[in-house]
């Protein structure tokens, strides 16, 4: 728990920021779980994915922009991952994450306003060609804006989807808020640093509040997409939906690009909806510092390849 304190808090940090980016090793292991930082690199792991039965959704790494000009810059970027999407034809099969503060969400003056009137250009863009759009969700501070952004697009859109994180005291009231016909959510378990206050801080608290959580969105009218990669809370969504009678198409499981693989095309060949958050962009560090912490595994890999580097 405290190694993953201290890279939750390094996420934050410029300095060592600089110091994780200038290393050329980091490279080679943040290509495990970013797609590359050109567009070019995105779409090639979209074809790849879904010639392996995998859809997506992708995410244009990038967050807490300084100034509105940098928020648009957000927002063309995913206008330009839309254009690059829609000759592949893939339709739902090919979503977008956008995360709120890469759209000016947490700018001092206006912020809530200003990504809000950035954000819906994109959301038009993706229903135009088929497709939909998830709002991340990041720390708790953002919780009640992301989710008043929500229900204003849902009005012209509304398969519009939201990310939960269980690990904070109030998504199980906001599950059931959310749990209605339309409604497209992912839960997670949390990749932030939260305060006692607002999450759970045990991993035995946060696994008890993602199970509760599940079975609210499962037995709800909504669109439940499962985002976990731990075996227990993927067999508890299949006892489910086995139970509730829930059909194939009514349900997804999202895993993370470049963890477990192989249990996205096991799921896959099962018959289950399989997504793969693919995330790409130059801005990769607070991304794969969260990675990171979320999994001790992860952490050893990255540093079993810089002791093999050096």
């Amino acid at each position: 728990m405290l190694t993953q304190k201290a890279l939750l808090a390094a996420s934050r940090r410029p300095a060592l920021r600089r110091v994780v980016t200038g290393t050329p090793v980091t490279r080679r292991v943040v290509d495990r779980f970013v797609a590359g930082e050109a567009l070019t690199d995105a779409l090639a792991a979209v074809r790849a994915l879904t010639t392996d039965g995998i859809a997506v959704t992708l995410d244009h790494l990038g967050e807490d922009v300084p100034d509105r000009a940098a928020a648009a810059r957000s927002r063309d970027a995913y206008l330009a991952l839309l254009d690059g999407l829609a000759p592949l034809q893939l339709g739902r099969r090919a979503e977008v994450s956008v995360k709120l503060s890469a759209f000016g969400q947490a700018l001092p003056v206006g912020g809530h306003d200003v990504a809000l009137e950035l954000v819906r250009p994109v959301v038009d863009a993706a229903t135009a060609m088929g497709t939909t759009v998830t709002l991340d969700m990041e720390d708790f501070a953002t919780v009640d804006s992301t989710l008043a952004v929500l229900a204003e697009l849902r009005r012209a859109h509304p398969d519009t989807g939201a990310v939960l994180q269980a690990m904070l005291h109030r998504t199980e009231d906001d599950a059931r808020a959310l749990a209605v016909a339309g409604s497209r959510v992912r839960l997670v378990k949390g990749a932030y640093r939260e305060p006692a206050g607002v999450a759970h801080q045990d991993k035995a608290e946060v696994d008890a509040a993602y199970a509760r959580c599940l079975e609210v969105l499962v037995r709800g009218g909504g669109y439940p997409m499962a985002g976990t990669h731990d075996p227990a809370m993927i067999e508890r969504l299949l006892t489910l939906v086995a139970g509730t009678g829930r059909t194939p198409d009514s349900y997804e499981f999202q895993l993370l690009y470049g963890i477990r693989p192989d249990e996205q095309l096991r799921l896959a060949a099962a018959g289950h909806t399989v997504r793969a958050y693919v995330p790409y962009g130059a801005d990769w560090y607070g991304y794969f510092m969260r990675r990171l912490a979320e999994r001790p595994a992860n952490l050893q890999f990255f540093l079993r390849s810089l002791a093999t580097k050096s």
